[in-house]
This record gives structure tokens, C-alpha cells and sequence, in this order.
């Protein structure tokens, strides 16, 4: 059986290693779990590898928000300390602290 642990968390702050954005965690899995539609269409040589966390972001750029669906080796923390101002933010998360938003729910 493959383990896996996440090296991000939820809520925080994280940016893409190669292209402009940044977003905040609001789910991981384990492994590759989106469609192969989605992963074929990732040019072979920057297609990661499935057997790591993929991260779900409330991601933003410089043309608008949106969800990411990122692999672990390609997320980097965020030191900007600055929020992200996705509007779906207030839906999952509380105030924003130290790189990190609270999280409206708690986890089991």
C-alpha cells in the first residue's frame, strides 16, 4: 500500500513553482485523483508524477480567480504574508494570520 503525507495544509498560503499564481489550500489528495483527460493534457515533460499529494486551490493571477488543481512538487509556500482575495475565500475560511486563513469547520 502506497503512504503518502501532505506537505501542505489546509489554508495555507501556497504558489505554483512555474507559473504566476498563488492560491490558498482548501482539499488534498493523496495521489493523482482528477480525470486523464486533465493529465494527458499536461505536456509529457512537465507532467508530474501521480504518486504524490495534489492540492485543490481558491487560486488567483493577474486575469482573475479561479481553482487550481496542483501537484505537491510543483507548490512552494507563499511568503508574501499578503491574503488572497478569491471570492469563494469567506465560504471555507476565517481571518487571515501569519501566511494561514482559520478554517470554518473542523476536521474529523
Amino acid at each position: 500500500m502506497l503512504q503518502t503525507s501532505a506537505k501542505y495544509q489546509l489554508g495555507q498560503v501556497v504558489r505554483h513553482r512555474k507559473h504566476p499564481f498563488r492560491g490558498v489550500i482548501f482539499d488534498v489528495d493523496p495521489i493523482f485523483s482528477n480525470t486523464e483527460e486533465w493529465y494527458a493534457a499536461i505536456p509529457a515533460e512537465s507532467r508530474p508524477k501521480r504518486e504524490q499529494p495534489f492540492y485543490h486551490l481558491l487560486a488567483e493571477n493577474e486575469q482573475g480567480f479561479y481553482v487550481a488543481y496542483v501537484s505537491e512538487q510543483n507548490l512552494v509556500p507563499d511568503w508574501s504574508g499578503e491574503p488572497v482575495d478569491h471570492p469563494d475565500i469567506p465560504d471555507l475560511f476565517g481571518q487571515f494570520n501569519d501566511g494561514q486563513y482559520a478554517l470554518h469547520f473542523s476536521l474529523n
